[in-house]
């Protein structure tokens, strides 16, 4: 069981990978497989791509249906934990619907370590190692990048559900036939994660009476394009953005900062946080500073996060894929019923996403009558597909981000919550968009 209520997620303080270790495990896995293939007299037949790009007859290899899931710590951090649990439970209910193309579906868990080397290395274990027939999750930019090439080099579909540098899908756009085989299911890419943090502004801060705020981001890959999205946009909504501070990683103590956005005078500070959000909210909070706070923040997406920081998070906003109550789609809410029933409590935004991952693949390859990559891409293409997150669909290789999920109203359009209190638990109460929202947005007391 993973224990949601004490971990944030972690990424390597360098953020980089010098890529030796990586290669020496790709390289002595290719080595003694092509050894063993020798050995066995079948060189030739059977290629080191990945099973989609193996095996014979029309549908591709026989045998289960193998789902690669690479998790940063799963049996400890949410982030993990909902990753590999979304999609063994999505295995359960294909399997108890008759599996996929007639075969059981299995999945195989790799924990990346939130590590750039040790995520490539899980990578290749899982597909020249056990030959899985598509791969899923991987949480950190960084990690991501890492493995591009060898998504590429191993032909095997890997769709994302975590990760959200703009930088994967921009490879698509440069070189398509090398790096197809990777979609990003969600969260939307940074660069949409920042446009529809503005969005949110242009239809919601004059209600809320936030008509100055500072703009606050820790320095991780995964911020840039947020704040230069935040940057160029936001100040178009009418909003004054008197301060945009990116702040150093390892930032634990917000006084001075805090104390330079009080004396700025805004209403609000809007943040763009994971590693370093739990430390901002709680000394937000004690020290009763004179400004409210939201905006993108991990650690406040984990239904359960409210009684790990006793309550902190109260009146703070994020933005988030869904929540457990708020109906997305006709699929949102069952899926977190099941969640909960069969893990005992509600998954973190990673595990929605995997979930229609695993089950998005499984129609592809029905609609295919396949497992070969080169089958299922052009039906992921084409797909669209009501997921627990929304409408799934992905833009094609002549737009800007291809493979990327599509950002819209009629697509993925993210959820905004606010930390509510009920009977004395804490509750994410969605407040926007208005066709999903449990709850109406509530000012802090002491400001």
């Amino acid at each position: 069981m993973v224990n949601d209520s004490k971990q944030t997620p972690k990424v390597p303080s360098n953020g980089k990978d010098n890529g030796s270790r990586g290669r020496t495990e790709e390289e002595s896995q290719t080595s003694s497989r092509r050894a063993l293939l020798k050995t066995t007299g079948v060189v030739g037949t059977v290629g080191l791509a990945g099973c989609l790009g193996s095996g014979s007859g029309g549908g591709g290899p026989s045998g289960p249906v193998k789902i690669g899931v690479l998790a940063p710590e799963p049996s400890k951090n949410p982030i993990g934990g909902s990753i590999a649990n979304g999609a063994k439970l999505a295995a359960k209910q294909l399997n108890q619907n008759g599996g996929v193309l007639g075969k059981n579906v299995k999945v195989i868990v790799k924990d990346t370590k939130e590590d750039p080397s040790t995520g490539k290395s899980k990578y290749q274990e899982l597909t020249v190692g056990e030959s899985v027939d598509f791969t899923t999750g991987i949480f950190t930019s960084e990690v991501l990048l890492n493995a591009m090439d060898s998504i590429a080099q191993q032909q095997t579909v890997h769709m994302g559900t975590g990760a959200a540098t703009p930088e994967a899908t921009t490879k698509v756009k440069h070189d398509y036939e090398k790096y197809k085989y990777f979609f990003r299911t969600g969260p939307v890419n940074s660069h949409y994660l920042g446009t529809n943090m503005v969005d949110f502004a242009k239809s919601q801060f004059d209600s809320m009476g936030w008509n100055s705020v500072a703009v606050l981001a820790e320095d991780y890959t995964w911020t840039k394009p947020v704040t230069s999205v935040l940057e160029n946009k936001l100040s178009d909504t009418g909003v004054d953005v008197p301060i945009t501070k990116r702040y150093a990683s390892g930032t634990k103590n917000f006084s001075s900062i805090y104390d330079d956005i009080e004396s700025a005078g805004v209403d609000a500070t809007y943040v763009v946080m994971a590693h370093t959000g739990t430390a901002a909210v709680v000394q937000w909070k004690k020290q009763q500073r004179q400004f409210e706070f939201g905006g993108i923040h991990v650690p406040m997406q984990f239904p359960s996060y409210y009684g790990s920081v006793d309550g902190a998070c109260r009146y703070a906003l994020t933005q988030n894929s869904a929540t457990p109550n708020a109906k997305v789609t006709k699929k949102t809410v069952p899926f977190t019923n099941s969640y909960e029933k069969e893990y005992g409590k509600y998954p973190v935004y990673t595990g929605y996403i995997t979930f229609d991952a695993v089950k998005q693949y499984a129609a592809a390859a029905k609609s295919a009558d396949s497992r070969k990559a080169k089958k299922v891409i052009p039906k992921l293409e084409s797909s669209t597909y009501t997921g627990t997150t929304g409408t799934l669909k992905y833009y094609g290789k002549n737009e800007t981000y291809p493979h990327d999920v599509v950002y819209g109203k009629d697509a993925v359009w993210p959820i905004w919550l606010q930390w509510q209190e009920n009977s004395g638990s804490g509750v994410q109460q969605a407040v926007w968009p208005s066709d999903v929202a449990t709850g109406s947005y509530k000012k802090p007391p002491w400001i």
